[in-house]
């Protein structure tokens, strides 16, 4: 049997290829919204990242987001960012 091509993705904190299901997407809408996307399939801009807080302070640091979706990220948004994050890891 031939096997399935695994999708990859480059995180933007550590700048790793995973697997596009490790990751987590982050999605800027066309109302310049930013959210996060666990199931992968909200419309707009996407960028990944590793599901923990060092690699979000690795992208906030190296604006890696920033770079991803070609517009400033606020400082709001890192921290709603980072909220959500913990909130996920405990359920």
């Amino acid at each position: 049997m031939k096997q399935r091509k695994i999708p990859l993705r480059k995180c933007t904190g550590c700048q790793e290829m995973k697997n596009k299901k490790e990751l987590i997407r982050i999605v800027r809408n066309e109302a310049g919204e930013f959210s996060l996307d666990r199931t992968g399939k909200k419309p707009g801009r996407g960028a990944y990242i590793c599901a923990n807080a060092d690699c979000l302070a690795k992208a906030q640091k190296s604006k890696g987001l920033e770079r991803s979706f070609k517009a400033a990220v606020p400082k709001e948004v890192y921290e709603q960012l980072l909220r959500e994050m913990e909130e996920g890891t405990d359920a």
